[in-house]
């Protein structure tokens, strides 16, 4: 019996073989290309992930340039408007977007506002008492621990909109968290770095990262390029930075910062530049991590962070971090003299926190406290007694000066500007607040306000504090446990 063989052409085979491969392509599902839109880098980044294998997502703001101040070219417009998907930041960040995005949506573009997604944490601006300031701060994607929510609801977007395609969307999804959540460990395990120097930003980008990271900025000159700098908070940070309050400065990569030489002029600091749109990387899957570990980076050196243990103060170990007392200040003593906190070390300090007008609370206190300090006899050398105003916009020097004499012979009157004060206050955590008569002078309010007695060691650390109504002798026994016994 004879077998008969079929051969099949080589030419059929060959179609069959790229059938196949488009079948187990992304690509086949794509008849009309599916066009995702997005404004930033950053997100750009995270979407580049989520998208690989498919058309990958377009960006608008590209090269080196930053959302502050941007124009659309005509194609950009007209790609906006032919998209399927377009993701933005929101109006704080992207001013530009306002009206295409309500061209786009009127033309049937699916629009996702990223700041009004419930899902996601958004921080409140700190600069909502300034009426050209928007509400919501948009630097959402500096925290990576809210990046994992971003990624987790782009990966919905995309898988609602481009149903045909969700297998490929959620295997990347898995890739992209996996490297997300790697990126959160190496930040929560450095963050000791991030908590080592005081620092400052010129833009106010960090909020984010500072509540992730324990990051200590104490001052933000501005929130933005579009909000200009006041020339007497220019002058003010510049005796900060001269006066040595903090350990670095952060500038911002492409931000136009034209009041940086008056603010740095003949000062020495260190000075980080940060780059949290990415405008030096190139875009792709990868520049959201370069830009994370670039910043971060960025931050330790500027702090001169060595990697040391950090320094244990033994009579602190009770008060948690969030609750430290103290820290640096500049006012003016009621002799009309610059003071800082370094000029009261050396010796034990009793300060307190009032005002001259106040009626009963204050000058009781500062007469137990003076009555204290004579009791203590020989060992009151050790201690130095400050009244610190709460109410300096009445509380000048000359003012002070009268109202010490009162009290203890080396008892210092200090006061200084309202911000002055109200830096200090926050420091120790005195809260204070002005009261208006109804319907009276405007000029006789008073001041509510806390009215504890702090006890500050000669290194400026804080020791203790005791509360309003106690006695001389209460006050003295208290005081005597910390004293040399010698």
């Amino acid at each position: 019996m004879n077998t008969r063989i079929s051969y099949f052409p080589l030419h059929y085979l060959a179609v069959l073989a790229s059938m196949i491969f488009m079948l187990n392509s992304p690509l086949i599902y794509a008849e009309n290309s599916f066009r995702v839109i997005t404004t930033i880098k950053p997100i750009h980044s995270i979407l580049a992930g989520l998208m690989d294998g498919t058309e990958g997502p377009e960006l608008l703001v590209n090269s080196d340039a930053i959302p502050f101040g941007y124009f659309l070219s005509e194609k950009q417009n007209a790609d906006i408007s032919a998209a399927d998907v377009i993701i933005w930041i929101g109006p704080e960040l992207e001013r530009f977007m306002i009206e295409p995005v309500e061209v786009a949506r009127k033309a049937g573009v699916q629009v996702f506002t990223l700041l009004d997604n419930i899902q996601i944490k958004v921080l409140p601006s700190r600069w909502t008492k300034d009426e050209k300031a928007l509400s919501r701060d948009p630097y959402i994607w500096m925290d990576s621990r809210n990046t994992l929510i971003l990624v987790d609801e782009l990966a919905k977007i995309l898988m609602e909109v481009d149903a045909g395609r969700a297998h490929l969307y959620r295997r990347n999804r898995g890739k992209v968290l996996a490297r997300v959540a790697e990126l959160d460990r190496q930040l929560e395990y450095g963050y000791r770095g991030l908590k080592s120097g005081i620092g400052m930003t010129y833009y106010d980008t960090l909020q984010y990262f500072e509540q992730a990271y324990a990051l200590k900025i104490r001052e933000v000159m501005t929130q933005s390029p579009e909000t200009p700098i006041q020339a007497s908070k220019l002058l003010l940070s510049r005796v900060k930075l001269k006066e040595g309050y903090y350990t670095c400065l952060l500038t911002e990569y492409g931000m136009p910062m034209p009041e940086l030489p008056l603010l740095t002029e003949g000062i020495s600091i260190n000075i980080g530049q940060l780059d949290s749109f990415g405008t030096k990387l190139n875009p792709g899957p990868d520049l959201y991590f370069e830009l994370m570990k670039d910043n971060t980076d960025t931050i330790k050196q500027c702090l001169q962070y060595s990697g040391k243990s950090e320094k244990i103060i033994t009579k602190n170990q009770d008060i948690p971090a969030a609750l430290s007392i103290g820290g640096k200040f500049m006012l003016i003593d009621h002799k009309g003299n610059l003071v800082t906190e370094k000029d009261l070390q050396g010796k034990y300090q009793l300060i307190y926190f009032g005002y001259t007008f106040c009626p009963d609370i204050c000058p009781t206190s500062l007469q137990v406290m003076s009555l204290a300090l004579d009791m203590l006899g020989d060992k009151a050398t050790f201690l130095k007694p400050y009244f610190i105003t709460i109410d300096p916009e009445r509380d000048n020097a000359k003012v002070m000066s009268n109202y010490v004499e009162y009290f203890n012979k080396d008892l210092v009157g200090l006061t200084g500007t309202v911000a002055m004060i109200g830096r200090v206050a926050e420091q120790f955590k005195v809260k204070y607040e002005k009261v208006l008569p109804e319907g009276g002078d405007p000029n006789l309010y008073t001041m509510d306000h806390s009215s504890s007695v702090f006890l500050m060691a000669p290194d400026g650390e804080f020791i203790t504090k005791f509360a309003h109504g106690i006695s001389a002798q209460q006050m003295v026994e208290g005081i005597r446990k910390y004293l040399p016994q010698k």
